[in-house]
């Protein structure tokens, strides 16, 4: 039997950590009946899970070397475990909001390190494809949880559904300690050398804020991710306010996140062509806007057809998803130095957590204060807009070499 790549069984991990972030859309028309859980309250619950990237994403990006790539991702996995599996016996919002927030760090600690991890384990000329593959955990990991999870909580209910994900991050934990090798004892690259192995955390903290590319990445990633995770999060309370099935509810965003993989690898394949990164950007960018606005957009209370939005969120997603891919190798090729591309990275984790963390709870927002979706679309343009502007200023720093 052959034997699985190391940087496989790392995007597995990444793809288990998602399972979480994927979990809770699909539970929220039961939530909001179960434990009276508000619009407002919901949209947290899908954010809050970004809590710890949104708080500790640099310090953890800084800690990295020091803590062992390897061993931070299995105590992530860990964290997972424990919060998923207590998560199920929850009895009020409050427990689960509380809960929510100690997975935020556990799915950090799993994922944060994983780029650095992959980094480590390919050959340079496989590594652009490698963290286009890595860009892809997300999308893989919310479909899958978009598409299981409405089938788990009609058979067994929603605390079955959390059992279940705890189990899995568990045994994730187990299949990583036991066959991925320990960072410590791999080589590091050629290029660093002696002195920079030297260098302090306060110097790679200095390098990496007064550089202008981690900057520009941490914001492009939170504008795409704040909007992607508030459309893609509430498309199942959206679709069973329309009065749509929840199993079909379920399959319907399940395929809008999945798409959103296809995307991220497109990106890395592109980029070994030579396709300028900024172009990708503008295009991820200009989609989601567009995507947004034809599928919520109404005049006088008439939208376009139910087929044409739905097209439009699978664009949305789709051609969206070649942003992370493609800001994951800015990220490496923008750090400030070999020795800051765990800070840089963490620093972007920081800044997507940011963006997924306000943007849910506003598009949560703005609906209830409207008392419908069709304005949010002002939420996800504004969003990619930004994203636009950014991509000009990345497109400029890399011709500045």
């Amino acid at each position: 039997m052959k034997r699985i790549d190391p940087a496989t069984i790392v995007i597995l991990a990444g793809v288990s950590a998602a399972l979480h972030v994927g979990k809770l859309p699909p539970a929220l028309p039961v939530l909001r009946e179960a434990l009276g859980v508000t619009l407002v309250q919901a949209g947290f619950l899908l954010s809050l899970v970004q809590f710890g990237g949104m708080t500790l994403g640099l310090v953890v990006g800084l800690a990295a070397d020091g803590l062992g790539l390897k061993r931070s991702m299995i105590t992530g996995l860990l964290l997972l475990f424990v919060a998923s599996a207590l998560g199920g016996g929850a009895q009020d919002a409050t427990s689960l909001l509380v809960l929510r927030g100690l997975e935020g760090f556990g799915f950090l600690l799993a994922t944060m390190p994983a780029p650095s991890l992959i980094r480590q384990l390919v050959p340079p000329q496989r590594m652009s494809g490698a963290l286009g593959w890595w860009g892809a955990y997300m999308p893989l990991g919310s479909a899958t949880a978009l598409l299981c999870g409405p089938l788990v909580i009609a058979a067994a209910g929603w605390p079955a559904w959390w059992w279940l994900l705890a189990v899995l991050s568990l045994l994730m934990a187990l299949w990583l300690w036991r066959a991925v090798p320990s960072d410590r004892r791999v080589p590091p690259p050629a290029t660093v050398t002696m002195a920079a192995a030297g260098d302090g955390w306060p110097v790679r903290l200095r390098q990496t804020l007064w550089a202008p590319g981690p900057w520009l990445v941490a914001l492009s990633f939170a504008v795409y991710s704040g909007q992607w995770l508030a459309v893609i999060g509430f498309l199942p309370s959206i679709y069973a306010q329309a009065g749509v099935a929840g199993s079909l509810s379920g399959v319907l965003t399940a395929l809008a996140a999945l798409v959103n993989m296809g995307g991220n690898i497109a990106s890395g394949r592109l980029l070994q062509r030579g396709v300028p990164p900024q172009a990708l950007l503008y295009t991820g960018f200009a989609a989601m806007g567009l995507g947004a606005l034809v599928a919520f957009a109404s005049v006088d209370g008439h939208g376009a057809p139910a087929v044409l939005r739905y097209v439009a969120v699978l664009l949305f997603s789709m051609v969206g998803g070649m942003i992370p891919g493609t800001l994951f190798s800015l990220a490496v090729r923008l750090a400030p130095s070999e020795r800051t591309v765990s800070t840089t990275v963490g620093w972007m984790q920081q800044w997507s957590s940011i963006g997924q963390f306000i943007g849910p709870p506003l598009v949560g927002w703005v609906a209830s204060q409207v008392g419908d979706w069709h304005w949010t679309w002002l939420v996800t343009g504004a969003c990619a807009l930004i994203g636009i502007v950014l991509a000009r200023q990345v497109g400029a720093l890399l011709r500045r070499g």
